[in-house]
């Protein structure tokens, strides 16, 4: 016994134990609140995509260190010196939109970045509203663009647009998209049960592999389920055929009881993206629902 006391506290005095004082324990308070705030923004804007990518990167050259692949690891360290510059070019816009938000919410909103509003998940009457809108518009072949708003936010596309702000109704839908009105044309943003913007401009898809038959509409649903998680619905002007894109996949000629399932599947699963986004910060999309 007393031997193995004696080795115990021969193990105690050869530990380090740092002091931690006062400055300390505020210094580390503030490095994890800025921590939580940059992680949060990542993941609610078109960043978390970009970011994925460059998490991709590092794995691989993780790898080819690993492996000693001489030739590929002598050409990621000849680039690595011009890397910063491409990682601010590249994320430029979203430093710029996040500065401009710093800027304009106080110390305790950063800290608390869950805009209440923005929780809020779309009802069963929106549902409604929404597929009675676009059958009505579908048979007598009006144009639409609905676009959904989820978790990442679409604050820069909305910026393009007219604010409205209005509560969701099938006949504010349809008088938006009314061939010849002041708002047809772009695209309405919808966040919970409200609809926020309308002439919406929306990022174009360049996949080549999409059809010619689809024109700009189909191609501007497709590109913003491309940067972001948003589910949108497009009403084809010359055929009246209902499509709707989400994760990068287009789906045409849906009917309004596939569509109905969407939404509900959509409503799902952003209930439970937002339960989960309050205790796990890192997190996967999940994956297009057939």
């Amino acid at each position: 016994m007393s031997s193995i006391l004696e080795m115990l506290k021969n193990l105690i005095s050869g530990l380090y134990f740092p002091r931690i004082g006062l400055s300390d324990v505020v210094e580390i308070l503030i490095l994890a609140a800025l921590i939580y705030v940059i992680m949060v923004w990542i993941q609610r804007t078109r960043a978390y995509t970009l970011l994925r990518g460059m998490i991709t990167v590092v794995v691989f050259l993780t790898l080819v260190r690993l492996f000693q692949l001489s030739a590929i690891w002598w050409i990621a360290q000849n680039l690595a010196s011009i890397a910063l510059l491409a990682l601010v070019i590249i994320f430029q816009p979203e430093l710029r939109k996040g500065l401009e938000s710093l800027g304009n919410r106080s110390f305790f909103s950063m800290l608390v970045p869950f805009d209440s509003q923005h929780q809020e998940r779309f009802t069963e009457n929106t549902i409604n509203e929404i597929v009675r809108a676009v059958n009505d518009m579908s048979e007598v072949r009006t144009g639409a663009l609905i676009v959904i708003e989820q978790q990442i936010l679409l604050t820069e596309f909305i910026s393009t647009g007219i604010e409205l702000d209005a509560r969701m109704s099938s006949q504010l839908l349809t008088n938006i998209f009314e061939h010849n009105t002041p708002l047809h044309d772009g695209a309405v943003v919808v966040r919970g049960d409200r609809i926020v913007a309308a002439t919406c401009y929306l990022p174009l898809s360049e996949n080549v592999s999409i059809s010619k038959k689809f024109g700009t509409r189909h191609r501007a649903g497709l590109g913003i389920s491309e940067v972001s998680d948003a589910f949108t619905i497009i009403v084809s002007e010359e055929t009246g055929r209902v499509s709707y894109s989400y994760m990068g996949v287009l789906n045409t000629g849906v009917t309004a009881s596939d569509l109905r399932e969407q939404l509900h599947n959509v409503q799902r699963n952003t209930m439970n993206d937002r339960n989960e986004s309050k205790f796990r910060i890192w997190k996967g999309r999940d994956s297009n629902e057939e």
